[in-house]
């Protein structure tokens, strides 16, 4: 049964877009006529929004600018540019699954105006001169980009980094992406030293003594189709340690891409014991489960995998109650030919810049499982007080970095147009209601329909 589980990919020779993203610099730009939402700043009003070269200038009703590009933006909604604090760009070392560029181009039209990379790449970002890599691309690309640095170094999980050096150099955080640091001592030391910093750390949960040589959720699904599961105490028992390693140093922890019922009780409850931990939940895992593997093989393999219908309404909940604090789509980038291999061979992860507020609005807004506000707080003021870095509000004087939203908005997601290189997604040919028309970074229009 294994062997015969595919993708529901497209045709192997897809083409991918290498046309430059519709880029205007302007002056002045005048918004006119939109909601503007900004939860940091308990704004909601319908209202005009004038940038003037890279600030925003003035929020107010009829605003009259000569020579301002106007904007018509009755309908829509005028938010923060939206943050994406889990993110993989393949860049350096994996050009054919996506580069910097790309990558950033599809982030701008998700809606997204910054991200946080991880450092799964080749090489791996354990040394100052491979984070210089990253920012002296990200000087020129459509994003802001935040690179999250190895917590050991080639996140072999032997020897923690220089974070000293790293961070000085521009790293905001430590992981080793999609391997957990399985060493206690070493998590230990890490949050000392994250305690003693500032910074945050942000481990991938997994306990491979019981996950080993699983490649889905383990559960009745799995053990129909044959495949051997990756239980769900193989995610909650890894956030248990880490969060009493948190009671211990102080260290604050940011637990990526949470996924069961247990973890998220375990958060939970930490924040009821006032300790620093923060988590975030993405969007396949609201959208999907387990059972949707049948439909969509290894277009829907991805770690933590999809899990049971009880463990995504607990995700819900958390959100819902404050427990998860972001919305991050973990991007992540794989060319056809890997994601046409038998389940079993078939690398773990999807895209989610494109898609993710089209699922987000689908399935929580307009089911009024999560409000507007809150939706949005998740993708921008919460992750930018989580990485510690500028963005996430609307206020006067800062960087005009915005994303309009059009929520009533009905389309059918084609891959074939995503400007990712990839087109590795469960959710080709869905219906989405809610998409992001344009994105302006500092004042420069990145993306616009």
């Amino acid at each position: 049964m294994t062997e015969t589980l595919s993708a529901n990919t497209f045709s192997s020779d897809l083409p991918f877009l290498t046309s430059k993203t519709n880029v205007s610099l302007m002056p002045n730009i005048l918004l006119k006529n939109g909601r503007i939402i900004d939860p940091a700043n308990n704004r909601d009003e319908i209202a005009d929004l004038l940038v003037q070269n890279d600030k925003i200038v003035q929020i107010a009703p009829n605003i009259t600018v000569p020579d301002a590009q106007v904007l018509d933006v009755s309908g829509k909604l005028v938010t923060p540019g939206l943050i994406d604090m889990h993110v993989h760009l393949r860049d350096p070392g994996f050009p054919e699954k996506e580069t910097i560029q790309t990558g950033c181009q599809s982030a701008a039209a998700g809606g997204f105006t910054s991200v946080a990379c991880l450092p799964n790449t080749n090489p791996t970002v354990d040394t100052p001169e491979t984070v210089h890599y990253i920012l002296d691309q990200a000087k020129s690309a459509d994003a802001r980009i935040y690179p999250i640095a190895c917590a050991t170094e080639k996140m072999q999980g032997e020897k923690l980094t220089d974070t000293d050096a790293l961070l000085k150099a521009g790293a905001i955080g430590f992981s080793d992406d999609g391997l957990p640091i399985e060493s206690e001592t070493l998590m230990r030391d890490l949050l000392e030293r994250a305690a003693v910093n500032g910074f945050a750390v942000y481990p991938h949960s997994e306990v491979f003594e019981l996950t080993r040589g699983g490649h889905m959720h383990e559960g009745s699904v799995s053990k129909e189709l044959g495949i051997k599961g990756m239980p769900a105490e193989g995610e909650a028992a890894m956030n248990e340690r880490d969060i009493e390693l948190v009671r211990q140093t102080g260290g604050r922890l940011h637990i990526l891409h949470l996924s069961v019922k247990r973890a998220v009780d375990l958060v939970r409850q930490a924040k009821q014991d006032g300790l620093p931990v923060t988590a975030e939940a993405s969007p396949h895992h609201i959208a999907l489960t387990d059972e949707d593997v049948r439909i969509y093989g290894t277009a829907g393999k991805m770690s933590p995998p999809l899990r049971a219908k009880e463990d995504q309404d607990a995700v819900i909940a958390g959100l819902q109650d404050g427990t998860i604090d972001a919305l991050a789509t973990d991007h992540a980038p794989h060319t056809n030919e890997e994601k046409l291999r038998a389940f079993t061979e078939s690398p773990n992860g999807i895209l989610g810049f494109e898609t993710a507020v089209g699922i987000l609005f689908t399935k929580l807004v307009h089911t009024h499982t999560l409000s507007l506000n809150d939706t949005l707080a998740k993708l921008t003021i919460e992750p930018a007080r989580i990485l510690g870095i500028e963005g996430g509000t609307l206020s006067i004087g800062k960087a005009a970095d915005i994303t309009i939203i059009d929520p009533d908005q009905e389309w059918v997601v084609d891959a074939n147009q995503f400007k990712s290189k990839s087109r590795n997604t469960p959710f080709h040919g869905w219906t989405l209601k809610g998409r992001a028309t344009t994105t302006i970074l500092s004042g420069r229009i990145t993306h616009q329909i």
